[in-house]
């Protein structure tokens, strides 16, 4: 009869991964990282949509820029307006004001944030912008001012195509929804534990010198 093998003796194996892989990550590491890609993926699409009433709010409310042709040439009817800019603002106002509605809308829908969150609204809000500015474009005015202008007849006004002059605008929806996100997530975001600290480590008193 042998002795008992002690735990010193005993053949120690290396840890076998519980789902069967290699040296990659586990089964476990990957699905939170798929989950949050398909967060930031639904957000940027839901985003991108609401470009559609961008554009029609962007035709409804942007001044129109009034021209007129003498039967050769085709000018601006007051050289001195300003509808032109006015059309630029109208747009990066209206896209600003959507992104904060967005990004509030995000923060209560899913309010713990994340890297994800903030992708989404970002690239959604771009594709938003780039929508608009196309819908508004082509549901406006005729871009062939010279078509049109011939189509009007000589010395009658007609509205000019409705253009994004200022192609920075496209910006504002994403950077106003990412700050509005930003301030929420600040203010009402939920707050991680304060940690417990340790209790106090006393060290024992030194020896009494020896004589």
């Amino acid at each position: 009869m042998t002795a008992p093998l002690t735990p010193h003796d005993q053949p120690q194996f290396p840890p076998y991964p519980a789902d069967g892989g290699g040296t990659g990550g586990t089964k476990g590491d990957k699905e939170p990282l798929r989950a949050e890609i398909a967060r930031g993926a639904l957000i940027a699409l839901l985003v991108a949509v609401c470009g559609v009433a961008l554009g029609l709010l962007w035709l409804w409310l942007a001044p129109r820029i009034p021209m007129v042709s003498d039967g050769q040439a085709v000018y601006l009817k007051d050289t001195e307006g300003e509808e032109a800019i006015g059309a630029d603002g109208t747009f990066a106002l209206i896209a600003a004001g959507l992104g904060a509605v967005t990004a509030a809308l995000v923060f209560w829908r899913w309010r713990r944030g994340g890297v994800s969150v903030v992708a989404g609204l970002a690239v959604g809000g771009l594709l938003a912008s780039v929508i608009g500015w196309r819908i508004g474009v082509w549901l406006g005015p005729p871009t062939d001012i010279v078509a049109h202008a011939k189509a009007v007849g000589p010395k009658k006004v007609f509205d000019g195509p409705l253009e994004l002059r200022a192609k920075s605008a496209l910006v504002a929806w994403a950077a106003a929804g990412m700050l509005v996100h930003l301030c929420l997530t600040s203010a009402f975001g939920p707050r991680d534990p304060e940690p417990t600290p340790a209790p106090p480590h006393w060290a024992p008193p030194p020896p009494p010198p020896t004589s």
